[in-house]
């Protein structure tokens, strides 16, 4: 059995679409007050483009835990 952990960072673009950025085995203690924060600079600095244009505001941050069990 395996688990992986992502941290997904859910953004809204210029075309009112939801953006996933996902940080893959992020550090276990991240805070929410740190997630915030990069989530805020990434828009504020305009730092990515989508296909439905400039990232416009953060929505939220969530970990996601993936389990896979091999079967033999």
């Amino acid at each position: 059995m395996k688990s992986d952990t992502d941290l997904d960072l859910v953004f809204k673009n210029a075309a009112g679409k939801k953006v996933i950025l996902k940080i893959e085995e992020p550090k276990s203690d991240v805070t929410k007050a740190q997630i915030d924060a990069a989530m805020q600079a990434v828009v504020e600095n305009n730092i990515f483009n989508t296909s439905g244009g400039d990232l416009v505001e953060a929505v939220e941050g969530r970990m996601r835990t993936t389990t896979t069990n091999t079967i033999e």
